[in-house]
Order: structure tokens, then sequence, then C-alpha cells
């Protein structure tokens, strides 16, 4: 077997994978453990077969259209052109795309997500994204997007991941995939970057170890500071696309409020919160609703968790004057503008209250020996 280092040993994985469950395989079975093999062939011959079976197909047309991709790259020259040519493919971008999204909706029952996992599931799709220079935008997003779907709530694919090394090596693809300059036309949307953040999020939410892991990890961390805007010193891109921001901000949200975070935690993640409570409140700085509505939220479900909230007491006075002014302006909004409005302020009414309340003792209550002290972001360093 091929090592995982090689270009594209992931689809020479799964194409192994998929000869040994329809027995054309002649091969000593050795990548797959006895637990695996038995769990794979139980849910592909005793589930509902149909869909175990269009499983199969769509990757087989998968690992042919991709083969075809690698051939004619590295052939490279008229005679790999004129031999392609030859063999017509079945697929093209969008129907590639279209199956993805189907193969998709069959892993979202967990069965068939263990089961494709079982078959170097997790492989071929980080693989397969991770090929930037062969395999098309589109379809690398739609791979991390399949891949989001079948380890969300699913934790023996979640520990599949880990044991992979899936943070690591999402949170390297995330900057690779980070405009080269404004005027990079290619990914300017965010659209690879935010599917990178939603297969971390859905590989670390709802499992401790996961989470602690990605916490501990400087290069995890520096992908959310990125997605929130907290760039290198000197840089001249651009604001994150609001998709990438949401994204950031509900996985943020996640890790800082979850049942296994502590005051330590929180204190990792202070410039992030911080530039929420300095950026993303005032319709000024941040213009889109739904960005402001999420991060009241997570300030407000800081203070009412109570681990550490050092940064919202420093930006206090700050914090509760601009919220009177938008309670003020908010009030004032008539019609169908109010009922937009209607969730916003209901927060700032919210937190105004929790600021006011709050006491500065009981507020650094979890200060665990001043963890958020001299805390910068991981990307000015």
């Amino acid at each position: 077997m091929a090592s995982q280092n090689t270009p594209f040993a992931w689809l020479g994985l799964l194409k192994w994978s998929l000869s040994y469950t329809d027995g054309t395989s002649e091969e000593t079975p050795t990548p797959m453990s006895e637990e695996d093999k038995a769990f794979l062939e139980k849910v592909m011959k005793d589930g509902i077969i149909d869909e175990g079976e269009r499983m199969k197909t769509i990757l087989r047309l998968l690992t042919d259209y991709l083969d075809g991709l690698k051939n004619r790259t590295e052939l490279g020259n008229a005679k790999g052109q004129e031999e392609s040519k030859a063999e017509q493919p079945k697929l093209d971008v969008d129907a590639a795309v279209e199956i993805l999204m189907e193969l998709r909706d069959i892993v979202e029952q967990i069965d068939y997500a263990r089961a494709f996992s079982a078959m170097g599931g997790v492989q071929f799709l980080m693989g397969c994204a991770s090929e930037r220079d062969i395999v098309p935008r589109s379809i690398r997003s739609s791979c991390l997007g399949v891949l989001a779907t079948l380890c969300q709530n699913n934790p023996p694919v979640q520990s599949n991941m880990l044991d992979r090394g899936a943070i690591s090596i999402l949170s390297d693809q995330y900057f690779k995939e980070f405009p080269s300059s404004p005027r990079d036309v290619d990914e300017s949307d965010g659209m690879v970057r935010g599917r990178i953040i939603q297969a971390i999020s859905c590989c670390v939410r709802g499992h401790a170890l996961a989470e602690q892991q990605f916490c501990s990890h400087d290069e995890g961390r520096k992908v959310i500071e990125s997605g929130l805007g907290l760039h290198v010193q000197e840089e001249t891109l651009p604001e994150p696309p609001s998709a990438l921001k949401k994204r950031c901000l509900f996985f943020l949200r996640a890790l800082v409020t979850s049942d296994t975070s502590d005051a330590s935690r929180v204190a990792l993640f202070e410039p992030c919160v911080r530039r929420v409570a300095s950026n993303f409140l005032n319709p000024v700085t941040e213009p889109e609703g739904e960005i402001r509505e999420m991060g009241l939220g997570l300030l407000d479900m800081l203070l009412k968790k109570n681990k550490n909230t050092n940064a919202i007491h420093e930006m206090k006075g700050e914090l509760v004057g601009l919220g009177i002014q938008r309670v003020k302006e908010l009030r004032g909004l008539d019609g169908e503008e109010r009922d937009i409005a209607s969730i916003e302020l209901e927060q700032w009414e919210s937190f105004i209250v929790s600021l006011v309340r709050a006491d500065p003792v009981t507020m650094a209550q979890g200060e665990v020996d001043k963890p958020g002290e001299n805390t910068s972001p991981l990307l000015l360093k």
C-alpha cells in the first residue's frame, strides 16, 4: 500500500476498499481491522441495501473521475490528451458535485457514516480537498461538506479523524487557501475556508478530547482568529467574508461555552472575545445584523457561564455606552425595521442588565492565576 504522504494515496485506498467490499480484490486485506470489516459488511448487506449499493456506485464514479484528472495531469502532453479523449469521462465537474451532495445525504445516517469511514472515507475526503492544483474548487468544497456531515455528532468518526491528525491537516489547508492579495479572485468568497471551518467544527464539537486538543493547538486557534479578521501585522487583505465570520463565531461560542470549558480555555480565546466586543456589535463596524446578534449572544452567554469574563469586564464601560445608544436607536425603529431588529434589541437589553449587575470580583471568580493576562492574538506574535 502506498504511503499516506504519496500524492493521491487516499484515492488508492478507497479503490482498494471498494474492490474488497464487492469481492474483486485478490490482495490480503491489511489496512482494515476485523471489526471494521465485519461492521462494513453488515451495513452493506443487512442495512437499507439500495443506499449501501448507491454509496458504492457513487464512490466508484468519483474514483474513476479523479483517476482521469490525475492521469491527465501526470501525462500532461499531446499523447496523454489523445489517450484521455479515447475514454470519455462519465462525470463532469457539476455532476461530480451533485453526487457528492447525494453522498452527503447518505452519510447523514450514522451507520453509513461509520461504514464510509471504515472504507477510508476520511482519508479520501481530506485528500481530495487538499489537491488544490488538480481538483476543481467546487469539488474540494463539496468534499469538505461531506466530511463535516460524516463526523458531526458521531464519536467513532470524530475519533478516527483525530487519530489521522485532522486538526493539523485542515488547519494547514485553511492558510493555504488564503487569498494571496486583495485582487485574488479565487477564494475571495471564502467558500473553501468556510467549509474547512465547518469540517473542523463538526470534528471537534461535542467530543471532549477533540475540544481539548483543538484548544491547545496554536494553529487551530489561529484559524478562528483569522476567520474573525485578526490578521497578521501590516496585512492589507479585506475583512473576511460574512459567511466565514459566522462559522467562526458559531464555533468559538461552542468551544468557550461547552460543558468542558473552563477559565483557562476562555483565556486562550480572549483575543477573539475582544475582537467580537470591539468590532462585531456596532453597525458602523459590522453592518450585518445576524453577525451582531451572534456576537451579542456569545458575550451574553460568557457572562452567564461566568468562567472567565476578564475581557468583557475590561470593556464594560464601552460596552454599556454602546448598548444604551443601540437600545435607543432600535426602539426608535418602526414597522418592518423594528421587527427585523427585535432580536438584537432583546439581546442588548438583557446584556446591559447583566453587565450593570456584574460585580468585578464575581466576574473574575473563574480566573486561575490570571490566565488571560497579556494574552495577545497568535497571528500578531
